[in-house]
């Protein structure tokens, strides 16, 4: 595959996110292989793909991945009927970029036009979630609703019921304090690690108040960094390796804390080793479960196979669902219940997993391959169905094609 040469066409009139259209689109290509981000289209060679980016639009990640990946000459356009993206060839882009400049769509009436839709741009894997590529032009009128798109876009389709419920709105605004305040995610996510410590060491010596309170923060925090890192497109290796090494490591040593913990109220546990192992098993079974399934048995996660799968992953044993069953038992004060139902609800949750696991390789076997059912779906057109309302959502181009829509009928 040849070196695509970028051009960026301009800038937006305001930031989002603390970013400038052109700065954003200058994160993307950044982040791509085999492109070269150039501010002078003359010096592209002649016969070199060149692709051409309008900054006053927020693009869609995908989009210009997608327009890496062509071949042909073409111009994107908008849904509102404007080009915002021109493929061609360095000798070609010096007189097209003119024609563009100057608003002369006469000129480009030669050249093959695209939509959103043409691109085919399907499921996005490690949000586990379906939704339409956008491309939006960026005004002062609509800044919070981008953000907003923005926002939402980095959020995983199908997860537990915690993050996917409770924490946007808060997310929200906390994620545009630390960009106010120059927080970076790796920093974020430093403050999880520290928390999680802390949660820990409270679960221990029994302070389960002062525990729980750092660990429903440290959750909190835990969605924080990634949206941040996603909204201002800085993620790093190194925030990647923190975080998922974190959220792998630290729930089981919380639970094993937990029931150390018990031995200083009125409800210690005597067979607390064996319940600790029981523990381990159901949740390196659950983990083994997942990994078996994606890269044994299909090229997407378990929790997207089929609708059950996805409303599964709301409850299944992990994290945030277990921290709901310990908060109320302490509440309820019997802090020992609260351990046995996380015990309890691993090994459910595991025999769960394994047998759709089995179900899984029953189903290759038969049919040939696995598809998640997300692919046969139109996250607009099919929300009369409760898992499409549930785990997709109307991106805000759509909406505005909708609303659009609707004025012409009234």
């Amino acid at each position: 595959m040849s070196t695509t040469y970028i051009f960026i066409l301009g800038d937006s009139e305001i930031s989002l996110w603390g970013l400038s259209g052109r700065e954003r689109l200058q994160r993307i290509v950044a982040s791509l292989k085999q492109v070269c981000l150039i501010d002078n289209p003359a010096a592209i060679p002649a016969d070199a793909p060149a692709l051409l980016l309008r900054a006053d639009h927020l693009y869609d990640a995908r989009v210009i991945t997608a327009l890496v990946q062509l071949q042909e000459e073409m111009l994107l356009m908008s849904l509102t009927a404007i080009p915002v993206a021109l493929r061609s060839t360095g000798k070609n882009l010096p007189s097209l970029l003119e024609s563009i400049r100057n608003a002369n769509i006469s000129a480009l009436s030669g050249i093959q036009q695209y939509t959103l839709q043409d691109l085919q741009v399907g499921i996005q894997q490690t949000l586990k979630k379906k939704e339409s590529p956008f491309v939006l032009p960026i005004n002062a009128a609509q800044r919070k609703a981008l953000e907003w798109e923005l926002f939402a876009g980095s959020y995983k389709g199908v997860t537990d019921l915690v993050t996917k419920w409770l924490w946007p709105v808060p997310a929200f605004w906390v994620t545009h304090l630390c960009v106010r305040w120059k927080i970076t995610p790796n920093q974020v996510t430093f403050l999880s690690l520290l928390l999680a410590v802390l949660a820990g060491w409270a679960f221990w010596y029994g302070h389960y108040a002062s525990g729980l309170v750092m660990g429903w923060l440290m959750t909190f925090l835990d969605t924080v960094d990634g949206k941040l890192a996603r909204v201002t497109l800085t993620s790093s290796r190194l925030g990647d390796v923190m975080d998922h090494g974190l959220d792998i490591i630290h729930p089981p040593l919380w639970y094993l804390a937990w029931g150390v913990g018990l031995a200083t109220t009125a409800y210690p546990l005597a067979d607390l080793e064996f319940l600790a192992w029981l523990m381990f098993a159901g949740y390196v079974g659950g983990r083994i479960c997942e990994g078996l399934f994606e890269f044994w048995l299909a090229p997407f996660t378990l929790f997207i196979w089929q609708r059950i799968d996805s409303f599964n992953r709301l409850i299944t044993a992990r994290r945030n669902p277990n921290l709901i069953l310990m908060t109320s038992c302490w509440l309820a004060g019997r802090p020992d219940i609260g351990l046995l139902l996380v015990v309890g609800w691993h090994a459910v949750s595991t025999l769960f997993l394994a047998w759709r696991v089995i179900l899984a390789w029953l189903t290759r076997r038969r049919e040939g391959r696995l598809t998640s059912w997300m692919e046969g779906i139109d996250p607009l057109q099919d929300r009369q169905q409760l898992a499409v309302r549930v785990f997709t959502r109307v991106p805000l181009a759509e909406q505005n094609v909708q609303n659009a829509r609707t004025d012409t009928h009234s």
